[in-house]
């Protein structure tokens, strides 16, 4: 059964008819035409669809869009300020963090999540915190590094 389903979109107020049980990852792909999520494992283990609900890391593959109602949502196209990119992008680029990039924003947005808790973390920190985030490619140290990098460019320092 089709509801009307509330949300804050990248800073937008959004308002959808849909069957409230439609998976939130499709409906951001599909409903909303954001395909930086990334459909991956579709079990919640790599971390392709990460987004933020309310700033928590969550995998969008997992919820239910109606689990997203009146919260506030947001994509990796959702970090762009102004043109800018958000710190946590511009150090995986400066650190070539990324290499076939389709683990990327899912990466991008758990490291956003982990820095809005801990703006400080240790290296210990950034692999415990990132360890859910699956990636073949072999870039785990840059990943690393960027993180850290992010983190002082977020606190206000370089």
């Amino acid at each position: 059964m089709e509801e009307k389903i509330r949300f804050e979109l990248n800073g937008k107020r959004t308002e959808l008819l849909l069957d409230s049980g439609q998976i939130l990852l499709w409906v951001l792909r599909y409903k909303c035409g954001l395909t930086g999520t990334k459909y991956g494992c579709g079990m919640g283990f790599c971390g392709a669809c990460t987004v933020l609900l309310d700033d928590e890391p969550v995998r969008s593959c997992m919820l239910s869009v109606s689990d997203a109602a009146n919260k506030k949502i947001v994509t990796i196209e959702g970090l762009l300020r102004n043109g800018n990119l958000h710190p946590v992008q511009k150090a995986f680029i400066e650190h070539d963090a990324l290499q076939c990039g389709y683990c990327t924003p899912g990466m991008i947005m758990n490291a956003v999540g982990l820095l809005l808790k801990n703006p400080e973390p240790s290296q210990q920190d950034i692999i415990n915190g990132m360890e859910d985030n699956l990636c073949r490619c072999g870039s785990q140290i840059r990943i690393i590094e960027a993180i850290q990098t992010a983190g002082k460019e977020m606190k206000g320092g370089k």
